[in-house]
C-alpha cells in the first residue's frame, strides 16, 4: 500500500542532449521513487534535434512533468514538446502543486536562445509574482547563479547575475538547475536557498 505524503515530491534532472535511453531510465526511476512530479531543466535536445522520446517516457508513465529550455533548444521547441505531450513550459511562468509554487526560466546567457541577465530576471520576477504568496517555492533554471562553486567548475559558462539576483530578491526555498555537467550533483546555498544542480543523473527530494 502506498503511503499517503503531505509533502511534494519532486524528480528533477537536465541535460539530457536528445539520449533517449537515458530518458527511459529517468521516467523509470521518477516512477519508482513515486514522484509527484518531474522537472527537466533544460537541454532536453541536442541543438533543437533529437526531440523524439524525450517527453514521452515520462507521460507513458503516467507522470506530470514541468520543463523548460536550456541553451541548446529554442523557446519555440520547448513550446512544441510542451503541447505535443500535454505537459507545462514555464518559461516565464508558474505553476502550484500542494501548495508549493514553482516557477521559472529556461535559456542561458549563451547558447542558441541566448538571453541577457535583464530578460533572464524580469522572466524569474514575472512567474514569482502569480506564486509569492505561497510559502513554499521553487525556482527552476538552466543557468547556474553567479558567484558559485558551482562557476568553478566551468572555465566556459559563465554564471548568471539575473539568476543570482532572482535568487537573492525572492529567495526562493529551492533553485533547481543543470547547464554545468562537472558541477552534477553539486549543491551550495546562497542565503536560504538550497541551490541544486540536479544533472542528467537527476536529484529526488521532498519539499
Amino acid at each position: 500500500m502506498k503511503m499517503k505524503r503531505d509533502k511534494l515530491r519532486i524528480f528533477s534532472a537536465g541535460d539530457i542532449h536528445g539520449d533517449t535511453r537515458l530518458a527511459d531510465k529517468l521516467a523509470e526511476e521518477a516512477k519508482d521513487k513515486h514522484a509527484d512530479l518531474v522537472v527537466l531543466c533544460g537541454d532536453l535536445t541536442f541543438f533543437d534535434k533529437s526531440t523524439d522520446n524525450i517527453i514521452g517516457p515520462f507521460k507513458k508513465r503516467n507522470l506530470k512533468v514541468l520543463l523548460i529550455p536550456g541553451n541548446h533548444e529554442t523557446l519555440a521547441t520547448a513550446d512544441f514538446l510542451a503541447d505535443v505531450y500535454g505537459v507545462k513550459n514555464i518559461h516565464g511562468y508558474s505553476v502550484k502543486y500542494k501548495d508549493v509554487g514553482i516557477f521559472g526560466a529556461g535559456g542561458a546567457n549563451i547558447g542558441i536562445s541566448q538571453l541577457s541577465e535583464k530578460e533572464l530576471y524580469d522572466l524569474l520576477k514575472k512567474g514569482f509574482d502569480h506564486i509569492k504568496y505561497l510559502d513554499k517555492k521553487i525556482m527552476v533554471t538552466h543557468v547556474h547563479p553567479s558567484d558559485t562553486r558551482m562557476e568553478k567548475f566551468t572555465q566556459f559558462f559563465p554564471g548568471s547575475t539575473g539568476v543570482r539576483k532572482a535568487v537573492e530578491k525572492f529567495q526562493p526555498d529551492i533553485l533547481l538547475c543543470s547547464h554545468v555537467h562537472e558541477a552534477e550533483g553539486l549543491e551550495e546555498k546562497i542565503g536560504k536557498t538550497r541551490v541544486i544542480n540536479v544533472g542528467k543523473r537527476g536529484r529526488v527530494f521532498d519539499i
